[in-house]
């Protein structure tokens, strides 16, 4: 109601003045190969717009998905994020809220109920990833989603609804037209897609999978980076697997920092540039990566205006031209 009351006025809410929709003409990208605390805690205060976080869940996947004990682990990358995250900061954690005990001592009902009790943030939205695809059980309902929470640093997060509004058929949009209450403008923008995303998972003979286990699909990644971040922005995963989220900033105008523990991680950031260069309708002629050796990532403040001394252990950065 009070964001209606604002746009009737003329007047906007507060959350859109930190944007720069023109974005910037070159995006830096920072693939970092460390431990996730390491990576975080060289980056300044403040400096996040967005954070994709897929974590491990104690469900024994691999070497990297065990701990101990879960939360005193989660804990320490949960307080950094917050520090890092800019007021008008976003974070999206991953995962699921059926937890069994044989399997781990993890999962995302752990996380929010530590969240609850210890952190300022607030829960803006709880979205249920949807599909149709998955395994099948006969000692429980099979299931067919995912949870991602939605965290804000404050109540001046930024979150751009018009940029992935889903559009609305033609004979939707005739019959709308004759409801005299409805705005033209918000019928041909289409329709909020709701805190239930239907979007399928990754089949085993996608032409996105790249061998990572848990990888998520792009268009998942793309409405989390379109909605709560902005161009110019940086978006960080510290998490990041198969660097899904370093290809979709790329795409999207948007700076990134990626970062993993694994060997691997910069061959699947290699890997995410060839499906990208394989995709001329993205750049056309425009596209192109210069890679510059091992730089240090605080460039990537630099140019916000921020510059900040980090340690350059096990990086790589890609420089994106022709945004």
């Amino acid at each position: 109601m009070g964001m209606n009351v604002l746009k009737k006025e003329g007047r906007t809410h507060s959350s859109e003045s930190v944007q720069n929709r023109n974005g910037s003409v070159e995006n830096f990208h920072s693939v970092l190969v460390q431990d996730c605390m390491s990576a975080l805690k060289s980056i300044p205060d403040d400096s996040i717009q967005l954070i994709v976080c897929d974590p491990p869940y104690n469900i024994l996947m691999a070497d990297w998905d065990s701990h101990d004990t879960y939360i005193d682990w989660a804990k320490l990358w949960l307080a950094e994020s917050e520090r890092v995250l800019s007021p008008s900061g976003n974070m999206v954690i991953f995962g699921g809220l059926q937890y069994q005990d044989e399997a781990g001592s993890g999962d995302l009902l752990t996380i929010m109920s530590h969240m609850r009790a210890y952190s300022k943030m607030r829960l803006v939205n709880l979205i249920v990833w949807y599909y149709k695809n998955g395994m099948s059980a006969f000692r429980y309902f099979a299931s067919r989603h995912e949870e991602i929470a939605w965290f804000a640093k404050t109540k001046k997060y930024f979150f751009d609804l018009d940029a992935v509004r889903e559009p609305y058929d033609e004979e939707t949009k005739k019959a709308y037209r004759k409801d005299k209450r409805l705005r033209h403008e918000s019928i041909e923008k289409g329709k909020n897609p709701t805190n239930v995303w239907q979007i399928g998972r990754l089949q085993g003979n996608s032409l996105e999978r790249l061998g990572h286990p848990t990888q998520k699909p792009r268009n998942l990644i793309q409405r989390v980076v379109c909605s709560m971040s902005y161009p110019g922005s940086v978006v960080l995963d510290f998490f990041c697997g198969s660097c899904v989220t370093a290809r979709v900033a790329m795409e999207e105008g948007r700076h990134s920092i990626s970062n993993d523990s694994s060997d691997d991680t910069l061959r699947y950031f290699e890997k995410q540039q060839e499906k990208m260069a394989e995709d001329t309708s993205l750049f056309g002629e425009k596209w192109e990566v210069d890679y510059e050796g091992s730089l240090d990532s605080h460039r990537i403040f630099s140019i916000l205006g921020e510059a900040q001394e980090t340690n350059d252990a096990g990086r790589k950065k890609a420089r994106m031209k022709g945004r």
